[in-house]
């Protein structure tokens, strides 16, 4: 027996035959998340990896996903809908990929933690590497343009204490991060840095960032900074603080007027997750060949958009789900040269889920929100 055969031989006999997790049981409220102990272990394929989960962040993605909003039948924001859900939800659109979901699914689009095994065709010497998952998964779908699985969707993700994911998506990662810090990062991050580098965002441009407190706006002014971009973030007056000290410029209070803010005409991007009634006004304040980058709409899908503004002043719409091999590669760079902290506002243990959500869903607390997995 080799030593490679040997090291996989004896990392199998370690492994258990069942795992804690969360199981999503289909759509529908809180009640739909069920905290279990007796969940199979996953077994990874050829070309594929078993991580054994550390820590994974909560995304408004999880929230979306159970309450099927992403369907056309659902007009609303995510809040609306976050602790009960839709009472008619259109299964066929209702998650990224356009593909009905299969149940039970393990979400979590997050995943932070050590190569446990491998399958067929992958290194042995990659067990007990310290890993990330990148969230939007190109290997299940052969690598074509603008199509991919999210992890924790499409494919069962970081929500329990073993996870299956492609060697090649599975990055390893060194650096200082605890294991909450890194689990706040693929999602989040990679939504923000994807947002930049489709709008090309450079050195000394004004951007606005809308939703700026929750994962994705504060993963967004760390990133624009890192661009060196002047940033201005909306949020609630007492989150300011913490904005302020990850890297923000200037604060605007959510609610007030945008263009008595800023005035016309006065920024060169915008970046937003939130969409609803400010919409019109996030047009307005942009320059005359501005840039409006979106990934997300939880303060509503349904806006009104007067064209004129749209082609008179020469802007550019980017709508930003799918993401460039380079966006999650340059992230972990970032993370090892020391150039991004990601701010995280609490962290909880994985059966303290619906916890978690609600917290998410109420926006009293700024940055990530983190869920610590079970030895």
């Amino acid at each position: 027996m080799n030593i490679e055969t040997s090291k996989l031989k004896q990392a199998s006999q370690r492994l258990p035959e069942r795992m804690k997790g969360v199981l999503l049981t289909g759509r529908g409220g809180f009640e739909k998340l069920e905290y279990r102990e007796d969940i199979p272990l996953p077994r990874p394929k050829a070309g594929e990896v078993l991580i054994r989960v550390a820590a994974a962040g909560v995304n408004n993605t999880d929230i979306n996903t159970r309450i099927g909003w992403y369907s056309k039948t659902v007009t609303t924001g995510t809040e609306s809908g976050g602790a009960t859900g839709f009472q008619s939800v259109q299964d066929a659109d209702a998650s990224w990929s356009g593909v009905p979901l299969a149940f039970p699914r393990i979400q979590g689009a997050d995943c932070c933690g050590r190569i446990a095994a491998v399958g067929e065709g992958v290194d042995p010497g990659r067990i007990g590497e310290r890993v990330l998952v990148r969230n939007m998964l190109r290997s299940y779908t052969d690598y074509r343009p603008f199509e991919c699985w999210t992890f924790g969707s499409e494919c069962d993700g970081g929500f329990a204490q073993y996870a299956v994911a492609p060697s090649r998506e599975t990055y390893r990662i060194d650096c200082d991060w605890s294991d909450v810090e890194l689990a706040s990062l693929p999602c989040a991050y990679s939504t923000a840095e994807g947002m930049l580098h489709r709008a090309v965002v450079g050195a000394g441009e004004h951007v606005l960032i809308a939703g700026a407190s929750g994962g994705v706006g504060s993963a967004a002014i760390q990133l624009a900074k890192r661009r060196g971009a002047i940033v201005t973030a909306i949020s609630s007056p007492e989150k300011a603080s913490q904005l302020l000290a990850i890297g923000a410029d200037r604060i605007l209070s959510r609610g007030e007027s945008i263009v008595a803010g800023l005035g016309h005409e006065s920024v060169d991007v915008v970046l937003d997750v939130a969409a609803g009634p400010s919409f019109g006004e996030l047009l307005d304040v942009l320059k005359k060949g501005g840039r409006y980058a979106v990934a997300g709409a939880i303060a509503g899908p349904l806006v009104e958009l007067d064209v004129r503004t749209l082609y008179l002043k020469d802007l550019t719409f980017f709508g930003c789900t799918f993401q460039e091999d380079v966006v999650f590669e340059n992230l972990v760079s970032y993370v090892e040269r020391g150039e991004i902290r990601p701010l995280v506002g609490k962290s909880y243990p994985l059966r303290d889920i619906v916890e978690a959500q609600r917290d998410f869903l109420s926006k009293r607390i700024a940055g990530k929100l983190v869920l610590v997995i079970p030895e």
